[in-house]
């Protein structure tokens, strides 16, 4: 009887009761070439954990022209250029304030950094870093961010 349930579950109630995952966007802000490249990381405001800029999408602005405000708020990334096709995507359970986590598919834009601002609209509230990719990789939760990291 427990085989017939979880096959019901897993073929059609589970997916029906799924909820899709929401989208958010990213900036791999980086700086430098070749062996010399470091990537950007910043604190999250809630958990002091390493991340990469990122939030929900704006309206009005291409996915990646919201990766580069993004960058500018949470780290201060100032007159830079974003690729226009994502370097790849990741996901994660983001936390809500009512206890439970709700799956995030993220696209992950190139920034190459021109400019860093010391006054941005989130300076008090993050820390931020430059790093290997190599130790990036080491420093950020996200398997698939791992990854990309370690692709670069």
């Amino acid at each position: 009887m427990n085989f017939a349930l979880q096959r019901v579950w897993d073929s059609f109630l589970g997916l029906l009761l799924q909820r899709p995952k929401k989208l958010q966007v990213a900036a791999l802000c980086h700086r430098g070439e070749g062996d010399s490249r470091e990537y950007l990381l910043v604190t999250s405001r809630n958990t002091g954990r390493w991340i990469i800029p990122k939030g929900w999408p704006i309206r009005g602005l291409k996915s990646n022209e919201t990766a580069l405000q993004e960058a500018w708020e949470e780290a201060g990334v100032r007159d830079s250029q974003a690729s226009s096709d994502p370097v790849g995507t990741y996901t994660y359970q983001k936390s809500q304030s009512f206890g439970w986590a709700i799956p995030v598919e993220t696209l992950v834009y190139s920034v190459a950094v021109e400019d860093l601002s010391a006054d941005f609209p989130e300076a008090h509230e993050r820390t931020r870093k430059w790093v290997t990719a190599e130790a990036a990789a080491e420093m950020v939760e996200e398997t698939e961010l791992k990854s990309i990291f370690r692709s670069q």
